[in-house]
């Protein structure tokens, strides 16, 4: 397997692309191929099969959304509250919006792992240790609420994603960021619920 991580991350920067515009029956080497603007046979160079591919993929999507160092400098040096918490949320909302095609081929990810068992565990491994380390943040950080304010929190931004990215039309009335203020005052804790 080829190892040149420039080409690699383009490989699957096409492969997201690919995931997100044409769906999981589309991505293909030769879509990634061509996606990427690279000579046919360049992502089996370097992915040993499709099932890598869409794992890699789906990697790859988490890396995207990573918040930046500096969001990360300022939200870590900040006093743990529900502000805070807000604010959290509303960088992952940019992201996620800034992001789109990333988000959504992680909705296509999803899918096809009900179609196959070892996409299945990958990705539930993937997006289990991710929930686990924003509970273990957010428990350490001080933040009020427990595990159970941040499983609901996820629950409900995920469902809010998949509106907001899918049929926007649904939610035209209300705009996602005052929705995400909304989810985070009737799920966090403010100071006088502590």
């Amino acid at each position: 397997m080829r190892q040149n991580p420039e080409r690699r991350r383009a490989l699957l920067d096409a492969a997201i692309d690919v995931l997100a515009e044409e769906g999981a029956r589309g991505l293909t080497f030769r879509a990634v191929d061509a996606r990427a603007e690279v000579p046919k046979g360049t992502a089996s160079n370097y992915f040993a099969n499709r099932a890598e591919l869409l794992l890699q993929a789906g990697a790859h999507v988490h890396v995207r959304l990573t918040p930046t160092d500096e969001f990360m400098d300022r939200f870590a040096n900040a006093r743990p509250s529900r502000e805070q918490t807000r604010l959290g949320m509303q960088d992952l909302l940019r992201r996620i919006e800034d992001n789109r095609n990333g988000y959504l081929a992680l909705l296509e990810l999803r899918l096809e792992a009900n179609r196959h068992p070892g996409i299945r565990e990958e990705l539930t491994r993937t997006i289990k240790e991710t929930l686990e380390e924003n509970v273990r943040t957010h428990l350490e950080g001080g933040f009020p609420g427990d595990r159970t304010t941040v499983v609901t929190l996820y629950l409900a931004m995920t469902g809010l994603f998949i509106e907001h990215l899918t049929l926007p039309a649904v939610l035209a009335d209300d705009a996602a960021g005052p929705l995400v203020d909304r989810m985070v005052d009737l799920i966090v804790p403010g100071p006088d619920q502590a």
